[in-house]
């Protein structure tokens, strides 16, 4: 049974780095292959072929980007003569010997360097069908689904990092007679960098605990919408944060430049940001519960704030039912701002909400960090991080 062989290993927290078949090792790892050259995001035009050979299949073709090419099985993607299918492609045969899996070269990438990404091949290597034949987006995308939570709490990992080397640089350095962190213009700039890292993760965190919930519906247009917020606003933040410490920011001795070129990264794996919203275009159209799910969601933040309620209000005004496609990243955006903010308010983040309410939602300021109006209490922002520095 593949299961029976397969899960224990996979959930093991024994790290086992032996490249040794999989029933002889106390964990194993799972990677996937599914983009090819010719197709990207489009999976459907996958052109790895899928032949049945006895009890499995022998794949034969190319994948593009694979990463954590050392694994011990991949999920992958291929022509099987009733469709595309799912496969698992393990890296030893049951005969014991090494699959057909080639390593054609390691990708040389702007960042995430310590995770190897491949450009492999299947030299008819043996393979085990996941579900029917025809049946491979549907099998796979549950994969995708658990995956772009990975892609959405990243950003904000990122994101809060930055934050504190920007306020630990800020706390120390002075200028004209002042530290940094004491004038008024800095303290906007990290005010507004906190709001953005702080929504980030309330944000990714309610999500999280819809998919430990179980609550299927909004966790799949949750998490979409989480991944394409938070790793759009991701680049600009960590730019800003690396602006905080000038020239000292923009050196290879501190983590900042590491910081922004892994920035773009999770937006564009697990689906970039057209690819997301148009999976959420469609889950939209398809599931009848999943618009009112998200809307309830939203609902529950009604009357804690009169500028997230009017917003909320305006939202629904203008769009009555789905956008058209050009209006999409325009629907989506709005979406999940709105998701962010009635986090926040719900979780009664006092200032970090109010704040986020009305420069994200309520159009207060301008559109640069720190471009704030009179009236937001940006001392109350950044009051926990005083705290929690000792500063």
């Amino acid at each position: 049974d593949l299961a029976a062989e397969w899960v224990p290993r996979l959930l093991s927290t024994d790290y086992d780095p032996a490249s040794r078949p999989a029933p002889e090792k106390a964990g194993a790892t799972l990677g996937m292959a599914m983009t090819e050259k010719q197709g990207g995001s489009d999976v459907r035009s996958n052109a790895t072929r899928a032949i049945p050979d006895g009890a499995g299949y022998r794949l034969t073709g190319h994948k593009w980007f694979c990463s954590a090419p050392m694994s011990d099985a991949f999920l992958t993607l291929a022509q099987a003569p009733g469709g595309l299918t799912c496969f698992l492609v393990p890296r030893w045969t049951p005969e014991g010997a090494r699959n057909a899996i080639l390593l054609m070269r390691l990708k040389d990438k702007l960042g995430n360097r310590a995770n190897a990404s491949a450009e492999i091949e299947y030299d008819a290597a043996f393979a085990l069908r996941l579900g029917a034949e025809g049946e491979g987006v549907r099998r796979i995308i549950e994969m995708v689904h658990h995956t772009r939570l990975d892609t959405a709490m990243a950003p904000a990992g990122l994101m809060r990092g930055a934050l504190a080397e920007a306020l630990w640089w800020c706390r120390g350095r002075s200028a004209f007679q002042r530290r940094l962190i004491d004038q008024p213009l800095m303290a906007s700039v990290l005010a507004d960098l906190a709001v953005e890292a702080e929504a980030a993760l309330a944000l990714g965190l309610r999500v999280a605990r819809a998919f430990d919930e179980g609550d299927r519906i909004f966790a799949r247009t949750g998490v979409a919408l989480a991944k394409f917020l938070s790793n759009k606003r991701c680049p600009g933040m960590i730019y800003e944060a690396m602006e905080c410490l000038g020239g000292a920011g923009y050196v290879e001795d501190g983590p900042m430049p590491l910081y922004y070129r892994e920035a773009p990264l999770n937006s564009i794996w697990e689906g970039s940001g057209n690819v997301i919203c148009l999976d959420l275009l469609r889950t939209f159209g398809r599931e009848r519960d999943a618009l009112p799910r998200l809307v309830a969601e939203l609902d529950g933040a009604r009357g804690l704030d009169a500028t997230f309620d009017g917003a909320l209000d305006g939202t629904l005004d203008t769009w009555k039912g789905l956008p058209p496609e050009a209006e999409a990243r325009w629907f989506v955006e709005r979406l999940a701002l709105l998701l962010a903010a009635s986090v926040l308010l719900r979780a009664g983040a006092g200032p970090v909400a109010a704040a986020h309410v009305a420069t994200r939602l309520g159009g207060a300021g301008g559109r640069v960090a720190g471009a704030w109006p009179r009236g937001i209490d940006r001392a109350g922002v950044l009051a926990r991080y005083r705290q929690e520095e000792g500063a």
